[in-house]
């Protein structure tokens, strides 16, 4: 039989820590809308204008660099060692790896395959678990991947498009097609590659540092090193491939160079750090998912693309399965954490409990 104090309990114990941590999903929902914003800001300009994918994530590196550098100051207080800015220089050439990546499949395939794509960095979670798991988390790993990979293949035969999608029964005159033809599965590949950096960065990140002021100041690092290793590739793409054309237009797009600094690389990493250290809330999540794919719809109707909402439901279906059964290990982790404070609040409450007159 229940105690009157236990009923309490179990009718309001998670309500104070829902109403805590409301602010910060809202924070976590606009930062993600604006970095996604940025995204098909970006897209819209490099469509248009053909401008070079290097020298417009080079332009938006070097103010994003200086601004991480004058909030972080790395070089005051304590001083870093050599084992944590020699990994983070390294992640520098990674970042840069994944910038150039990101941005051509951006241009290729589109900004909804561009940023599903970055979630194919759960992949990392399979690997993890045949080299380091147990044999009975290997095959849901093995089915989340499965899953994954079900989702992208169906994403890249166009599913996620009103003009290809099995489950668009009706064409809307009114929608703008960006791509006559699905991009295909070999177009995917640059962006599947860019996700998959992207989870690998994030990984080197967080076994080099631990604290949170010290991973903010060695992601200031992480970026300047990056546009330094971007520096060359701009220069050689600007005096080889840019046209005179593109560079007229840049002046007349400042919102696209001014979104993605401001939102794409600014904002979206501290909005991901709150995430990560007060909701528990990692990347490469479901929930992460839910949230960029409510905004991904929004978007997808206000810019009037060639969208099919039936289609790409299924394919973030298959997705969010995939990446939950990849990260399998990861979720028994947070459960016996849980478990275990839950247990040790618990039993102090017995303690509490028991020194009461009776």
């Amino acid at each position: 039989m229940m105690s009157p104090r236990q009923i309490s309990e179990g009718r309001g114990s998670s309500n104070p820590a829902t109403f805590r941590h409301t602010p910060l999903l809202i924070i976590h929902i606009i930062g993600n809308f604006l970095r996604i914003w940025s995204v098909y800001s970006m897209y819209h300009y490099l469509s248009q204008t053909g401008a070079s994918v290097v020298l417009f994530i080079f332009c938006c590196l070097v103010p994003s660099s200086i601004i991480f550098l004058a909030l972080q100051k790395p070089w005051k207080g304590r001083p870093l060692s050599n084992t944590q800015v020699v990994p983070s220089l390294i992640n520098g050439g990674i970042t840069a790896l994944y910038f150039i990546l990101w941005g051509k499949g951006l241009k290729s395939c589109g900004p909804l395959r561009a940023i599903m794509a970055e979630y194919s960095g759960a992949v990392l979670g399979v690997l993890s678990a045949v080299l380091y798991g147990r044999r009975s988390l290997v095959w849901k790993k093995v089915g989340g991947l499965v899953a994954m990979l079900a989702s992208l293949y169906l994403l890249s035969q166009g599913w996620a498009m009103a003009t290809h999608s099995p489950f668009s029964f009706n064409e809307n005159p009114a929608t703008e097609v960006q791509t006559d033809q699905a991009p295909g599965m070999t177009e995917m590949v640059v962006p599947v590659v860019a996700g998959i950096l992207s989870a690998l960065r994030r990984v080197i990140a967080r076994r080099v540092s631990l604290k949170n002021q010290l991973k903010r100041r060695l992601h200031a690092v992480t970026i300047a090193a990056a546009t330094c290793f971007l520096f060359p590739v701009a220069m050689w793409d600007m005096i080889i491939g840019s046209t005179s054309e593109s560079i007229i237009e840049l002046p007349f797009s400042a919102w696209a160079f001014l979104s993605t600094g401001l939102f794409g690389i600014i904002l979206i990493f501290y909005v991901d750090s709150i995430a990560e250290e007060r909701l528990h809330m990692v990347f490469s999540s479901p929930k992460h998912l839910m949230v960029a794919g409510g905004c991904i719809i929004i978007l997808e109707i206000v810019y009037k693309m060639n969208f099919s909402l039936m289609g790409f439901l299924i394919c973030s279906a298959f997705l969010g399965f995939g990446i939950y059964e990849a990260t399998s290990l990861e979720h028994a982790r947070k459960d016996s954490l849980r478990n275990s404070d839950v247990s040790n609040e618990i039993f102090g409450d017995q303690i509490q409990m028991s020194s009461l007159p009776t």
